[in-house]
């Protein structure tokens, strides 16, 4: 006896892909197809083995007729006659008839005994002109592999290895490929030869976490990388869902910033000094800047909502900063100890506060190469800054020090920093104290070079003063520690730690657990989109030249950088709560 099943399938209408309103041969192929019915073809699977063979059992398959259209989504449905012993349903097969790629959200089967059987589907189906296999979608059951019915193994495994690629070629917008490269792209030589950057990954001297393969052609002038031409390749269901929508908004973010920067060069910054006078920074909230005029000046407030707001002018775009909040109640609480303090753990990078757990303190840099180890931090300062109230022995058993110390990740930089026109690099330390009233003072900041141009080991340690050149030496060591801080935050504690790091945890996935997997359904909603955010990072802002080097104090040796923080620091048993927390604040 056999049951009447209707399937309902969701297909989301989108900007770039599947009835998109663009005019062309294409699409107007398309729509004579859609309208015979022969759009999208569907073809269920069962999860059960035939009997008699012991084989899996030939699908049903049936075309889907748009049958509507409701809030930016087309409807389509089909009819399927399923003989009684065919078993329980466990996959569809897909093949798009049409000449564009479609969206597929949702697929519903609904008639059966059992009740309705879902399928999220949430993946763009290529055209089968460009890609004749169908594909696969599991239904929202979970298994693990030796749970899998016997009639989705075979299933199970094709879709895994599609995924895998084969290594070779260079990969299509379109493909859904998963595979590893090290990063071999951030450096432009073919253009310029300073833009040459050395490979990340893949050796000793710069250990780094892998990214998506893209397959491009090598550079000409460094065979060991790879070109920046083409597509910055990510698998087709992990970019943005509306593509064509966030490289237009990309694209207008890229045009905002080439016209931001040379304005700001032109109207406000000096080549030598920077930002001459603090009034010069003020300009940018109060009276904002002039930028050649752009298109689709609208859409400033959605490329950069937090940072700028615009405002239109006849023939100009004045672009104005918004204010920090707190400088709505105190312009100059960012010159105060307090704040410096507060924002070591309320700030953007909590992450490198830790308890100081030896004292005295040393680096563990080569003597003979940078020179004596202590530090100029002595137990006299820190008794003296604490004025009295405790020992320094006693501050260390009640858990009352800690510190930010960037001395030996950034000291093998300084000379080479220092190369650069305009740039300046130390090692650095700051050093703080827990108040009876639990907030933190900050006590002394170490600046350090190492042996150089002839010249010994130079180290400082700055502390509050209430004296007029005291105090400002203290300002301007505040100032150097937070750039050091905040290139730290951007090129280890966000970029490191939380992207890069997470990409070939992605991959694995993708080329290790199938989408019916527990695991990860668990993982997918975490990943999704971080492959593209990345992607877009090595375009313009981790490359040669980009918004990281232009504007952090390691300059071109910025992605140098992370890759030792990521040889010394980054620990995959260390990374989560409580683990991180436990190796920063304990000394068991």
């Amino acid at each position: 006896m056999s049951i009447s099943v209707k399937a309902t399938v969701t297909v989301k209408l989108t900007i770039g892909g599947f009835l998109s309103s663009l005019v062309g041969l294409s699409h107007r192929l398309d729509d004579i197809w859609s309208l015979l019915g022969k759009s999208l073809r569907l073809e269920l699977v069962s999860a059960e083995l035939d009997p008699n063979t012991g084989l899996e059992k030939k699908p049903i398959g049936r075309y889907a007729r748009r049958v509507g259209q409701k809030d930016g989504e087309a409807i389509y449905e089909s009819n399927f006659e399923i003989p009684g012993d065919f078993g329980e349903i466990g996959a569809v097969l897909v093949q798009n008839e049409l000449r564009n790629e479609m969206y597929l959200k949702y697929i519903v089967l609904n008639g059966l005994p059992s009740g309705p059987i879902a399928f999220n589907c949430g993946s763009w189906v290529e055209s089968k002109f460009d890609n004749p296999e169908k594909r696969i979608f599991f239904s929202n059951k979970s298994y693990l592999p030796l749970q899998t019915p016997r009639g989705l193994k075979g299933m199970r495994e094709k879709e895994l290895v599609s995924l895998r690629g084969n290594g070779e070629g260079e990969r299509k917008t379109s493909d859904r490929i998963y595979d590893y490269d090290v990063y071999n792209d951030l450096g432009d030589p073919d253009s310029k030869p300073e833009l040459g950057r050395p490979v990340l990954g893949g050796s000793k001297n710069y250990p780094y976490p892998r990214r998506c393969r893209t397959g491009r052609p090598r550079s000409k002038t460094d065979p060991h990388s790879e070109t920046r031409s083409g597509t910055f390749y990510v698998p087709r269901d992990e970019e943005f869902s509306e593509v064509k929508e966030a490289s237009f908004i990309t694209k207008t973010a890229d045009s905002v910033l080439h016209a931001l920067i040379p304005s700001l060069e032109t109207s406000l910054l000096d080549s030598n000094l920077g930002f001459p006078l603090f009034s010069d920074i003020d300009q940018l909230y109060k009276e904002g800047i002039t930028i050649p005029k752009l298109k689709n000046q609208g859409l400033l407030r959605r490329v950069l909502p937090r940072l700028v707001k615009a405002v239109s002018e006849a023939k100009d775009d004045i672009v104005k900063f918004d204010s920090p909040a707190m400088f709505q109640k105190d312009k100059f609480s960012w010159f105060r100890d307090e704040e410096f303090s507060r924002q070591t753990l309320a700030g953007v990078n909590p992450y490198s506060i830790k308890l100081v757990m030896e004292w005295p303190l040393k680096s563990g840099l080569d003597p003979d190469v940078y020179g004596p180890p202590e530090s100029a931090i002595t137990t006299e300062l820190v008794e003296r800054e604490i004025k009295g109230f405790m020992t320094v022995d006693e501050a260390l058993e009640q858990k009352k020090l800690f510190i930010i110390d960037y001395h030996d990740l950034l000291l093998p930089y300084v000379g080479k920093v220092n190369e650069i026109k305009g740039t300046t690099l130390y090692g650095s330390r700051a050093l703080f104290f827990l108040t009876p009233d639990c907030t933190l003072k900050p006590l002394a900041i170490e600046l350090t070079r190492p042996p150089m141009d002839g010249k010994p080991q130079w180290k400082q340690v700055f502390t509050p003063s209430l004296e007029a050149t005291g105090c400002w030496l203290w300002r301007f060591a505040k100032a150097h520690f937070l750039a050091h801080d905040s290139g730290y935050h951007e090129l280890v504690s966000h970029w490191l730690r939380t992207h890069c790091a997470t990409e070939p945890y992605i991959i694995a996935t993708n080329r290790q657990l199938s989408a019916m997997h527990p695991i990860y359904k668990l993982l997918h909603p975490h990943f999704r989109y971080t492959m593209q955010i990345n992607a877009l990072a090595r375009q313009a802002l981790i490359n040669a030249d980009g918004i990281i080097e232009t504007s952090f104090s390691p300059s071109k040796y910025s992605m140098e950088l992370s890759s030792v923080a990521y040889d010394q620091l980054w620990r995959f048993d260390k990374e989560g709560l409580p683990a991180d927390l436990i190796n920063r604040y304990s000394d068991y």
